[in-house]
């Protein structure tokens, strides 16, 4: 599984390759499955370009981008698009079109009942444990840890040289992560690295403007797709790399 993170919290000031409208985002998503994306991570944003969990504004990103596509479509349920936990729960309450799946990051404030709530309207949960926090262990000593649809190991380490150790040290303090499958992804100056040795283990991974605006040759993307064939390149070359080492 490679999965397509279409813009994040990224703005118009980080370059043309980064989708701000649904009609934006729904291009970059079709050309990103064909470039080989399995799954659509995506920031719904509001006409100034803020992410936004507002009811009107999902819809319209979630229609635009499944009139394209046919694979899984999830957004974010990050604090920053909405601070209060109150409120984003209310905000959740009322979508009225559901995304596939929706990222969790397990050591925000209200973590537990964002996640309950999702999984009571049928949306998958991505539990985000990012590097750096106590989200592994929050999420360890959670009873919905085995509901979720899926890890989301987040690299915040953007330091090439530091991201690897950093990567696996996450791995590590995620343990047997109640079960569920990992998707293991870095960003910027880590994301590449991470990405291959997603590859190297097996993992899941994703790849996108979220995570990273340059190739691995150093070039500026041109789009998300551009990312996306790279990125697989990248994981294959990863599994290369394990096969050598038996």
């Amino acid at each position: 599984m490679v999965q397509v993170c279409l813009n994040g919290p990224r703005t118009a000031a980080d370059g043309t390759a980064v989708p701000l409208t649904p009609e934006s985002m729904a291009d970059s998503a079709a050309d990103a499955v064909a470039a080989g994306a399995t799954d659509i991570h995506v920031h719904p944003k509001t006409p100034c370009g803020r992410d936004t969990l507002s009811p009107r504004v999902l819809a319209e990103t979630l229609s635009a981008i499944r009139s394209r596509v046919r694979v899984p479509v999830g957004v974010t349920t990050g604090a920053w698009a909405e601070p209060d936990p109150d409120a984003r729960l209310e905000r959740i309450r009322s979508w009225t079109v559901l995304p596939d799946h929706a990222s969790v990051n397990w050591h925000e404030p209200g973590v537990e009942e964002v996640a309950a709530l999702l999984l009571e309207r049928g949306v998958g949960v991505e539990a985000g444990i990012w590097s750096g926090t106590d989200g592994a262990q929050r999420f360890a000593d959670s009873p919905l840890g085995p509901k979720v649809l899926r890890v989301l190991a987040e690299v915040t380490d953007a330091d090439p040289s530091g991201a690897m150790a950093s990567a696996r040290g996450l791995l590590s303090g995620l343990g047997a992560a109640h079960g569920r499958p990992v998707l293991l992804h870095g960003e910027d100056g880590g994301a590449w690295p991470v990405l291959r040795l997603a590859g190297e283990l097996g993992l899941a991974t994703r790849v996108g403007v979220e995570d990273v605006l340059r190739l691995p040759d150093g070039r500026l993307a041109g789009s998300n797709a551009e990312l996306v064939a790279a990125g697989l390149a990248e994981y294959e070359a990863g599994r290369r790399d394990a096969r050598r080492s038996r």
